[in-house]
């Protein structure tokens, strides 16, 4: 699942840079070499000890200064592009080094004030040559070798960075930056306490134009303004996901779901929709079926209906935004039902515990998790983030529209799992 995301996710980004209808081909392309040095932080007690993060980026993209299209009008002309990336975490021994590959967007930050700020998100994955389960049972086992980051060879991988151009000319632009890099493998396999890398930069852009093509003056652009519109819109979409349940129950499982919404379009570029989800969980349904000891002891009653038990459903507010073919989207919502996250929180957040008794024997036992407030609220708030690609190009204000999409899913920041979806849309009520 994990490597099909990545295939979908480099399909997408080159869908971005390929989408130039109605545009002077090949003006405004650009070249990005970037060097960051900067801190991986410890996830859990007895990480490694790190050296310096050291990571090179090269990215490829365009200023979408060219283009007559109505997204990149509304947004201001951002930058847009595929990055990427060759990071060595300051241990190679038992870190190794990890390749990322990530679509991102550009905004002007601030220009009337601080001509030269932008912020940058990209999202992508990243392929790790070392991983937890690679090393030694040994290593894992020591305490103060404990690297319970990354267990999977690929994970998602997001990037926010603001830049500065502090040297700006015709031929480069030179550029000082500070941001974060967070890589994950949305729960598809455990441990999974994630990487977060806090990083300062330096970087020098080049423009460039494979035809030659001379355009002296900015006048020269025949660009096309648009008047406000608007329509509504119905969502239909169904997912398919994979996540795991905890370290102890580690196999995956399917995440079904179905889901509905309303909402309205501004301008061809911005969704605003409220929707409802129904989900079920196969690994909730796994073990309540084979009773778990937890089910057992405490939630007995689970067992007379699995299906019922392993059900989620909520309501939810999602924006988008939308790029011709690409879909930019972001949810957060509230769950009125989800039974089973309360076994789910105590079997995630538990631990070990070796009992010694007076006669000298020893036994392992699972200390499970305690509920508190942490629990209630990511009981509650789940949020979801991804990509969408439209069959259809948004630029044409299609009546009915189908699209798929990746997606990651959280409770509350906690990564729930990872999805592959496919949805229709239905649009109505142009103004």
């Amino acid at each position: 699942m994990a490597k099909k995301i990545t295939y979908f996710l480099v399909l997408i980004t080159y869908t971005v840079l390929a989408q130039q209808k109605d545009s002077i081909p090949n003006f405004n392309n650009f070249t990005t070499v970037e060097f960051a040095l900067g801190k991986t932080m410890s996830t859990n007690s007895g990480f490694p000890e790190l050296n310096l993060n050291k990571t090179l980026f090269l990215s490829f993209g365009n200023t979408n200064k060219n283009r007559t299209d109505e997204w990149a009008y509304r947004l201001r002309y951002p930058r847009t592009g595929m990055s990427f990336s060759l990071t060595n975490y300051g241990n190679p021994e038992y870190m190794g080094y990890s390749f990322s590959a990530f679509s991102f967007i550009e905004y002007d930050l601030l220009k009337k004030f601080f001509k030269g700020l932008t912020m940058q998100m990209g999202g992508g994955a990243s392929y790790f040559t070392y991983n937890y389960k690679d090393l030694p049972y040994a290593f894992n086992n020591y305490p103060e070798n404990n690297n319970r980051a990354i267990s999977t060879k690929v994970t998602w991988a997001f990037k926010m960075w603001f830049n500065y151009a502090f040297i700006n000319n015709e031929k480069a632009t030179w550029k000082a930056g500070f941001g974060i890099f967070h890589q994950s493998n949305g729960h598809t396999n455990l441990p999974n306490d994630a990487l977060n890398s806090i990083m300062f930069s330096v970087s020098r852009q080049n423009f460039y134009n494979y035809k030659k093509t001379k355009i002296k003056k900015e006048e020269d652009f025949i660009l096309k303004e648009y008047t406000k519109s608007s329509n509504y819109y119905f969502d239909f979409r169904l997912g398919l996901g994979v996540s795991v349940l905890s370290e102890e129950y580690n196999d995956r499982n399917g995440v079904y779901s179905v889901s509905g919404g309303f909402g309205k379009t501004f301008n061809n570029t911005f969704k605003l929709g409220l929707g409802f989800h129904y989900r079920v969980y196969g690994n909730y349904y796994k073990y309540i079926e084979d009773e778990g000891e937890l089910v057992v002891d405490e939630y007995p009653h689970f067992m007379d209906d699995p299906l019922k038990y392993a059900s989620n459903y909520g309501a939810f507010v999602n924006f988008e935004i939308l790029l011709g073919h690409i879909g930019l989207e972001a949810t957060i919502g509230y769950n009125f039902y989800k039974p089973f996250y309360e076994v789910d929180y105590q079997l995630q957040q538990g631990f070990n515990w070796e009992n010694t008794y007076e006669d000298g024997t020893t036994e392992v036992v699972y200390i499970y998790g305690e509920l508190g407030s942490s629990y209630e609220l990511k009981n509650a708030i789940y949020a979801r983030a991804g990509l969408k690609y439209y069959i259809i190009n948004n630029e044409k204000k299609p009546k009915n529209n189908f699209y798929i999409g990746a997606h990651i899913n959280s409770n509350l920041g906690e990564a729930d799992f990872s999805e592959l979806s496919f949805g229709y849309i239905h649009n109505f009520g142009f103004k």
